[in-house]
């Protein structure tokens, strides 16, 4: 006998904890009451079963054979024959099979029993009731037990997470584990990895923690729920949650961009041209993007409104920066994405850009096309550089002139005839030594009054 009041306690705690139904865990402590008479007072090839009176607290045991006739069997073996590994078949293609007494019944001896008995029907007969198991028969029915409540732990999970795929869940952080985060969804434990983590973000034990359920598989380990904090359906059911028009269709989301724990843009359109898409994402006084962006860390949302002109959707994509003028080099086809080229005054240039190239990087991921920064030149650096030009080229000229030199020179040092305007410097400087030397003699040949006394005398 069994102790009926445990018993009751032990079916409710598990049907209402891990949501196993009652008579799953019912039908789990029949089989493994089978299993355990089998494997203690049962012969090999017997089909055991198990029925557990949950009121009375008694068993009954049963012994099932299949009827099966002469066209179903295989041949007798001879003595010295043995069993053949390959199957044979009839010429309808059924398999058969090797008689055995012990879950097989001819179709003759089972109408002895049942009148209307059929090929493939299955009798029972009554067994001798057992319940003093062996250590052996009672942890092999152990092992049936707990298998037998994974096999329903998993599937009340993937009927409860199955459908969740997508939504946002509400759990409890329990340890980090190798960059892993487990987190503890009531029945279940998911898992987080470190790539779907906001870099930066701690829980301690026991924080609450909502998160995007991005995946639920099935693995012969048991069920696989994959959370994620960084994925970008994650920012817009955070908004969907806070913004009544997100959850009515009223405003929808077009497109995100988002680097998780630094930046994020967010495109929305509205379908009635009533309805702010913008500032229902805002809300008043920033509210909702408030708490947005309190639930992600801080993380700086930029919510802008979709066009399906590609120009003023890049221009207001760029904000907070000022867009000047953008001049589209390619469209876009199936295989690249478009190119433009956005022209920003010098002050707006590195806002344009962002810090690490972030506001030009998410824009370009929001838009779908490739985006230059180029700043547009003012009069004064037009000026400056139109004089730094000439400047550069008298540069060159100078050079040019400095260079031709150079090569007069040297041609001058190695030609036979002389230059003309050295012939003439010539001739000048021989005039005037010719002139000098007569001026001199001229002026030795003239006596002074003494000497010409000197001579009369």
């Amino acid at each position: 006998m069994f102790d009926l009041k445990v018993i009751n306690a032990v079916l409710g705690e598990m049907e209402e904890e891990r949501g196993i139904p009652r008579e799953r865990m019912i039908d789990a402590i029949e089989q493994s009451l089978a299993t355990a008479y089998k494997k203690e007072f049962g012969k090999r090839g017997q089909i055991i079963t198990c029925k557990f009176d949950l009121d009375g607290g008694g068993t009954v045991f049963n012994q099932v054979k299949i009827v099966v006739d002469e066209h179903m069997l295989k041949p007798e073996l001879e003595d010295g024959e043995q069993e053949s590994e390959e199957e044979e078949s009839d010429e309808e293609g059924d398999k058969k099979i090797r008689f055995d007494e012990e879950k097989h019944i001819m179709l003759s001896t089972a109408r002895m029993i049942k009148r209307d008995a059929e090929v493939g029907d299955e009798l029972t007969f009554p067994l001798e009731s057992k319940d003093d198991f062996g250590r052996i028969a009672a942890q092999t029915a152990k092992q049936v037990i707990m298998q037998k409540i994974r096999e329903a732990e998993k599937d009340s999970a993937l009927s409860e997470f199955g459908q969740k795929a997508g939504d946002i869940v509400l759990g409890f952080a329990q340890r980090f584990e190798r960059g892993n985060l487990y987190v503890d969804l009531g029945r279940v434990t998911a898992i987080m990895p470190y790539e779907e983590q906001i870099p930066g973000e701690r829980f301690k034990p026991g924080e609450r923690i909502r998160a995007l359920l991005l995946a639920v598989e099935e693995t012969p380990r048991g069920i696989f729920l994959k959370l994620s904090r960084s994925h970008p359906d994650f920012l817009v059911h955070l908004f969907t949650v806070e913004a009544p028009e997100l959850q009515s269709g009223a405003v929808e989301v077009k497109a995100v961009a988002r680097e998780a724990g630094g930046r994020s843009k967010i495109a929305v359109y509205a379908h009635d041209q009533h309805i702010d898409p913008v500032g229902s994402l805002v809300g008043q006084r920033g509210v909702r993007v408030s708490t947005v962006m309190s639930e992600l860390g801080g993380e700086k949302i930029d919510i802008i409104e979709w066009s399906e002109d590609p120009v003023t959707f890049i221009e207001d994509a760029l904000s907070p920066a000022q867009v000047m003028n953008i001049k589209i080099i390619t469209e876009p086809d199936e295989e690249n994405r478009g190119h433009v080229e956005v022209e920003v005054s010098p002050d707006q240039q590195s806002l344009a850009i962002g810090r690490s190239g972030q506001n030009v990087r998410l824009a370009a991921k929001l838009t779908g096309w490739k985006i230059d920064i180029m700043s547009q030149k003012t009069g004064a650096e037009l000026a400056e550089a139109d004089a730094a030009g000439n400047v550069d080229m008298q540069a060159d000229v100078d050079d040019e002139v400095g260079a031709d030199d150079d090569v007069l020179e040297n041609e001058d040092a190695t030609t036979t005839q002389p230059d003309l305007d050295e012939v003439l410097n010539e001739s000048e400087d021989t005039a005037d030594r010719d002139s000098v030397d007569d001026s001199e003699e001229a002026d030795e040949q003239t006596d002074t009054p003494e000497e010409a006394e000197r001579e009369v005398e």
